[in-house]
């Protein structure tokens, strides 16, 4: 009924992580660009902002594509109350116990297959940093 509102809250929290990453990472790299200095081998790394932009893929991807398929099926409706869950005390309750296990679930997941994502990126990229450490020795 509701279960896609947790990831979309999360979504939302995760958006405005990734611009305060990706506005700090300005605020630092910019007085190195203005100096004209070059970027080492060694530096080359995946910034965070990249990592969370990742995840929001991930959760805008999900919260839209359920917002869609209950709107389908005509539990969200364009009109108050929006979900139609929340016409009973007895339907909000079940909804909310459904938020509260399936819509935790999924944003727990969606998160943890975001850091495998992660850890195996940041694998290549050691291996890539290593083979060219190789090379240039």
């Amino acid at each position: 009924m509701a279960c896609f509102i947790v990831p979309a809250v999360e979504a939302v929290v995760v958006t405005a992580a990734y611009f305060a990453a990706k506005k700090s990472e300005q605020k630092i790299q910019a007085p190195k660009l203005a100096d004209g200095e070059k970027f080492a081998s060694d530096e080359v790394k995946i910034t965070w902002s990249k990592r969370l932009s990742w995840l929001m893929g991930l959760l805008w991807g999900g919260v839209i594509l359920l917002a869609f398929e209950h709107f389908w099926h005509g539990e969200v409706v364009p009109y108050p109350p929006f979900l139609t869950a929340m016409a009973t005390p007895e339907e909000t309750a079940q909804m909310l116990h459904e938020m509260a296990t399936v819509g935790v679930s999924m944003a727990v997941t969606v998160t943890a297959v975001w850091g495998v994502i992660c850890a195996v990126a940041e694998a290549k990229v050691k291996k890539i940093k290593a083979s060219l450490k190789n090379e240039a020795a």
